[in-house]
């Protein structure tokens, strides 16, 4: 075996690892018969967490220039990190 068919046998041993590794199903919750996926409840979860920490800041005196920027990054920040930390 040359060394550059190793090299593109390990290439495409990574590619096939990469790509196989999103065929696994969602994850998602069986409520009443309906399936939720999980990033929903992510969701759901980050909506609290991103008014406490709107109320964090408001105690902190902390002026916020864009905050139609801050608050749904903030939200979308707690989210990923609530999949991450959950299904992951």
């Amino acid at each position: 075996m040359t060394r550059r068919s190793s090299r593109r046998l390990r290439n495409a041993a990574l590619l096939g690892s990469l790509f196989g590794a999103g065929c696994t199903r969602a994850p998602s919750f069986d409520i009443l018969g309906s399936f939720f996926p999980a990033w929903l409840f992510c969701l759901v979860l980050s909506i609290p967490l991103t008014v406490l920490f709107r109320w964090l800041l408001l105690r902190l005196d902390v002026i916020v220039v864009l905050p139609v920027l801050v608050y749904p990054s903030l939200a979308a920040l707690f989210t990923f990190a609530l999949w991450l930390i959950f299904f992951r």
